[in-house]
Order: C-alpha cells, then sequence, then structure tokens
C-alpha cells in the first residue's frame, strides 16, 4: 500500500511537471508583434519566416527571432545647461517599418578651395524589405552612417566654399539619390537628406560677417542715395507743375482781360454808333453826321493838346481853311439845328 501511494505521489508531480512544460513551451511559442514591426524567425540558425503584426506560433528551442543592431540615442544635459543626445547600438529582435530618422554626429570636409568645415545631417529612411536589411547588410545603422558621411564628403569636395553654403538643396538632393541607389540593395528607401549645420573656420566667420556688414552699409547707402534722388526728383517735378499751373493762370488771365477789353472796345463803339444815329436823327436831313463827328473829334483833340500847364506852344495844322471848315460846319449844323428847333 505504501508503494502504491509513493508511485501515485510521483505520477501525479510527474504529470504536474508535464502540464508545467506543455503550459511554458506554448508561452514560449507566443509571438505577439506590434503594429508596422516585423519578426523574422530562424530554424536552426537558418531563415525560416517573417512574422507579421499580430498573434504569432513559433516552436520554442528550434524558432528563434533574428537579431538586429539598431542606432538608439540617450539624451543628457551638459554643463551649460543644454540638452544633448549620445548615440548607441543595441540589439532588438524586431524591425521597425515605419520612417526612421538618423542624425549623423558632426564631420569635418574640406571644400574644393581647401577650407575645412563642419556639417551634421538628418537622414529619414525606411527598410522596405525585412530579409535584405537582416542578411544582406552586417550592422545596417553603421552603413548608412559610413556611406553618408562618404558620400558627402565627395559632393562637398566638389563645391568651393560659397556655393556649399548657397546650394544646400542642391547637395541634399545629390546625397538622397546617391544613398537611395547604394541603399537598395539593402532593402532600404531613403526619402529625403536636410543638412543641419554648415559650420566654417571662425577666421571665415569673422571674413563673412564683415564682408555682410560692408554689403548692408552699401545696401543703406544705396537706399539713402535713391531716396535722395527721389526726393528731388519729386521736388523737381513739384516745381514745374506750379510753374505748368501759374503759367497756364497768367494766360488764362491775360485771355480773359483782352476778351474783356475787346468786349468793352465793341460796347464803346456800339455807344458812339448810337450816339451818331441820335445825331444824325437830331440834326437836318441835309445835313452830314460824319462831317459833324469828324469835327467833334478834331475839336477835342485841339482841347487835349492845349491842356496843362507845361503846354506854351500850339501848333496849327498847315491847312488852316480845313480847321475853318470845320468850325463852319459845326456851325452850320448848330445853327440849322437851333433854326429847326424855332421852326
Amino acid at each position: 500500500m505504501e508503494e502504491a501511494g509513493a508511485l501515485g505521489a510521483l505520477g501525479i508531480i510527474f504529470l504536474v511537471g508535464i502540464i508545467l512544460f506543455v503550459i511554458v513551451i506554448i508561452a514560449k511559442g507566443i509571438v505577439i508583434v506590434k503594429q508596422a514591426q516585423v519578426v523574422i524567425i530562424e530554424r536552426f540558425g537558418k531563415y525560416l519566416a517573417v512574422l507579421n503584426p499580430g498573434i504569432n506560433w513559433i516552436i520554442p528551442i528550434m524558432d528563434r527571432p533574428h537579431h538586429m543592431e539598431w542606432r538608439n540615442s540617450r539624451e543628457y544635459v551638459d554643463a551649460a545647461g543644454r540638452t544633448r543626445s549620445v548615440p548607441y547600438m543595441e540589439m532588438r529582435d524586431t524591425i521597425d517599418m515605419r520612417e526612421t530618422v538618423y542624425d549623423f554626429p558632426r564631420q569635418s570636409v574640406i571644400t574644393k578651395d581647401n577650407v575645412g568645415i563642419e556639417i551634421n545631417a538628418l537622414l529619414y529612411f525606411q527598410i522596405t524589405d525585412p530579409i535584405k536589411a537582416a542578411y544582406k547588410v552586417e550592422s545596417l545603422p553603421t552603413a548608412i552612417e559610413k556611406l553618408t558621411q562618404t558620400t558627402l564628403r565627395n559632393i562637398i569636395g566638389e563645391m568651393d566654399l560659397d556655393q556649399t553654403l548657397t546650394s544646400r538643396e542642391i547637395i541634399n538632393s545629390k546625397l538622397q539619390v546617391i544613398l537611395d541607389d547604394a541603399s537598395n540593395k539593402w532593402g532600404v528607401k531613403v526619402n529625403r537628406v536636410e543638412l543641419q549645420d554648415i559650420i566654417p573656420p571662425s577666421a571665415i566667420r569673422e571674413a563673412m560677417e564683415k564682408q555682410m556688414k560692408a554689403e548692408r552699409d552699401r545696401r543703406a547707402m544705396v537706399t539713402e542715395a535713391e531716396g535722395t534722388k527721389t526726393a528731388q526728383i519729386l521736388k523737381a517735378e513739384a516745381v514745374r507743375e506750379s510753374e505748368i499751373k501759374k503759367a497756364e493762370g497768367l494766360k488764362q488771365a491775360a485771355i480773359l482781360e483782352a476778351e474783356g477789353q475787346a468786349e468793352a472796345k465793341i460796347k464803346v463803339a456800339q455807344a458812339e454808333a448810337e450816339s451818331v444815329k441820335i445825331v444824325a436823327n437830331t440834326v437836318a436831313q441835309s445835313s452830314n453826321p460824319a462831317s459833324y463827328m469828324i469835327s467833334l473829334k478834331y475839336i477835342e483833340a485841339l482841347q487835349a493838346m492845349t491842356e496843362g500847364k507845361d503846354n506854351k506852344i500850339i501848333y496849327m495844322p498847315y491847312e488852316a481853311s480845313n480847321v475853318l471848315g470845320a468850325v463852319a460846319a459845326i456851325k452850320d449844323l448848330t445853327g440849322g439845328a437851333a433854326a429847326t428847333q424855332s421852326k
């Protein structure tokens, strides 16, 4: 009886052990893959399959995930209070299929005109084929970093300093094309490359600052001269417009004055004509009104000649008979008018 009880206890323990072993095997065989990630499974060191996001099953001990080197960064605060990041490598059994950003450390390059500058860049890439990324290159992050550094040195070496500082878009485009073509066999798609900083030597920076200051001063002087020129032109145009308006005003005034004088003369002539008509109607029908008016004008002229204190000499016309005839005509006219009125 005791032996049977011992055997039963051993059987129970063995059964429990088997159940626990099965539970452990099942737990080890369950692999949960997150969204946008994949896991490469190897069986006895040989590629077996790629596990997609979700719940997946593997055979423990026989199947193991492939570990891949991945670049990561750790942030810290330096003595100056600035936040910096330190890159480091870690091993992962998952492959991220999302776009990844690599911030490469600053490196020294030499331009075509032998000026040493420092450049750091950002690289945006995405793994499109996880099998190639895992097996076509030993360390994908290191390979991409070294490829970017050497390509950047080659591109900058073909350009002088001024072109380097003003051609970031060109450098980015060349880098993107070369890196995308070279990394295609690694199952990587390089989307874009961005240069963060281009830092020339301190002596070059000082010379550039002086050049920029001189350029700003020149632009200020040019702007001031153009402003003065514009002001003088506007002032001259204003004076010209003022003179034109003044001349037009004088012209208009002269025209109006001439028209007024002409109209006044017309009025005087009309008044004289009316007076002549009145005199003609007054005198006898046989009298000559024209002779009468001429005689009056002649006598008025003689009177004007004799007026004034300085007039001492009176010149009589050579043909005095004309004057006497005019006076006689006036007498006849006035006498005839008086006779007519008395009748």
